[in-house]
């Protein structure tokens, strides 16, 4: 009999697609997607949608929302189009890449009004990703021209 705190449950995601519970796979199992280990992810068998699970977690704590093929692609769009933002990043203010990328994504979403808890990329729906992806490329495209592209505050931030 265990004394003291209870355990938690394991979190078990709901597909955002189709409703269904998400089952967790591991390297080796007929449902894992990639060919060689990237760590566990909760799949959704019924439609192919999956997420990661958080580094180190014990409970396999997943990064966010369950992405199908389209919001995978949008999101990795939307990590190229950051991608000069977070190089000058790194350089002017010393900071590492992941950091560089959570506030350059912070930014595309505090500009584009969306709630504090989708102010991460693994929380983004599609559409969000399609709007971020058209406000940086906007945002560069001004850039490149010399234009304001917003207040100085904006442009330190990205």
């Amino acid at each position: 009999m265990r004394v003291g705190r209870p355990v938690k449950a394991l979190p078990q995601p709901l597909c955002d697609y189709c409703g269904e519970r998400a089952v967790l796979a591991r390297y080796g199992d007929e449902a894992y997607p990639y060919r060689d280990d990237h760590g566990p992810l909760w799949i959704c068998t019924a439609c192919g949608a999956w997420i990661g699970v958080h580094a180190r977690s014990t409970r396999n704590v997943p990064l966010g929302r369950l992405a199908d093929a389209a919001l995978r692609e949008a999101k990795s769009r939307l990590h190229d189009v950051l991608e000069p933002l977070v190089a000058a990043k790194v350089r002017r203010d010393g900071v590492n890449a992941f950091e560089a990328r959570a506030r350059a994504i912070r930014w595309a979403a505090d500009a584009l009004g969306f709630e504090p808890a989708h102010a991460s990329l693994h929380h983004l729906s599609l559409e969000q990703c399609e709007q971020a992806i058209r406000y940086v490329e906007a945002f560069m495209a001004a850039r490149r021209r010399g234009q304001d592209s917003g207040d100085a505050e904006d442009d330190r931030d990205a």
